[in-house]
């Protein structure tokens, strides 16, 4: 009975009862996601709501697609549109079928005299008229001044308006048969071949991740989502997506979205430390502040960490703002334009906007409600 209560201890020898430690194919196991966050790339840092990263990852890369589409159509549309006139030439249009305009000519010279003696006459013909429709006897008269040939000149005419009607009824219209049909299907054909091959390299791009234009990048932090943007010839850079965006959603107060908070462009990403953010400012800084500019620009700088400690706040604003060349200065209150600085983990992500502070710092949901 002793024997029988005592708990069974587990056989370490059992093969088939051990934890399997070995690797699929000799290889590491990858890791289902998106890509984590790392230097050398372009796209946005965008701010939500906590918990609601992949919806709010998955709306912004909508919301970015549907702003790139008005602006490269906005694009389109102004190159087409004509150089139109500033005042319109006020010519008289003078038509072959139409009679001269010496007629109202003659009534604007001549004046209300004329109107009333045409008036006049066309008073004194109805008058005429009217007496003999009314007196019986010269409607008798009239009819026997009819002679019969007119009678029948009139009848026989009526009887073939009769008869072509009929025949008009009765035979059905014969269609045009188009000569051309074979040329008409071969280029059918052609346009059906066309779109089926675009739609197929729509689909491949789809499905090949590394040929989206815009996707998702794990960022490591709560509340915060970056989208990566594959730039393409012709296509604007994150910043002018950005400022379209905010620009539009301010003048027409319309909610674009439901979880996106804070929308920021980085046009460079580089490691956090001061070398580094010194050494990869440089093309950023010459685009947006060149040294043989008409007018010094004011700018600022908005420094903002997450999960990193060990950097010096100071030290890093202090780096940004030395790298902008002399002519242009540091204004805090009204700057024209704001370089962004923002820090995850050891990333460090920098982009250039206007208007910040005007744009309610670029949050969509307060330039919103």
């Amino acid at each position: 009975m002793a024997s029988e209560n005592q708990p069974k201890t587990a056989n370490t020898n059992d093969p088939k009862k051990r934890k399997r430690c070995y690797l699929p194919h000799n290889k590491a196991v990858k890791k289902k996601g998106p890509s984590p966050l790392r230097p050398g790339i372009q796209g946005f840092f965008i701010t939500c709501d906590g918990g609601r990263e992949h919806q709010a990852s998955q709306e912004a890369i909508n919301v970015i697609d549907t702003i790139l589409e008005e602006l490269i159509d906005g694009k389109d549309s102004k190159a087409n549109i004509t150089v139109l006139p500033e005042k319109p030439a006020n010519k008289k249009i003078k038509f072959s079928y139409s009679d001269s305009s010496d007629n109202e000519e003659d009534v604007d010279e001549n004046g209300a005299e004329n109107q009333s003696e045409k008036v006049a006459e066309v008073l004194a013909n109805n008058g005429s008229t009217l007496e003999e429709n009314t007196d019986p006897a010269k409607k008798d008269d009239k009819l026997h001044e009819v002679g019969s040939g007119q009678v029948a000149g009139s009848c026989e005419e009526v009887d073939k308006q009769a008869d072509d009607k009929s025949k008009e009824n009765e035979e059905p219209i014969k269609k045009k048969q188009c000569s051309d049909t074979k040329k008409l299907e071969s280029i059918n054909h052609s346009a059906e071949l066309s779109v089926d091959k675009l739609i197929e390299a729509e689909l491949k791009e789809l499905g090949d991740k590394s040929k989206r234009r815009f996707s998702k990048i794990d960022t490591g932090c709560n509340g915060v989502v970056f989208v990566l943007m594959r730039r393409r010839d012709g296509d604007p850079s994150p910043g002018e997506l950005v400022q379209h965006m905010m620009e539009s959603a301010s003048a027409t107060k319309k909610h674009m979205s439901r979880f996106l908070l804070r929308v920021l462009p980085v046009e460079l990403s580089c490691y956090a430390s001061e070398e580094e953010i010194s050494r990869a400012i440089k093309p950023v800084i010459e685009q947006y502040f060149p040294v043989n500019a008409e007018a010094p620009i004011k700018f600022a700088v908005q420094y903002d960490a997450r999960a990193n400690s060990g950097i010096e706040r100071m030290k890093i604003i202090d780096a940004v703002a030395k790298a902008v060349p002399e002519p242009h200065k540091v204004d805090l209150k009204n700057p024209e334009k704001t370089i962004i600085v923002q820090i995850v983990k050891t990333v460090c992500l920098i982009g250039v906007v206007e208007k910040y502070k005007e744009l309610a710092k670029f949050n969509l949901r307060q330039l919103t409600s």
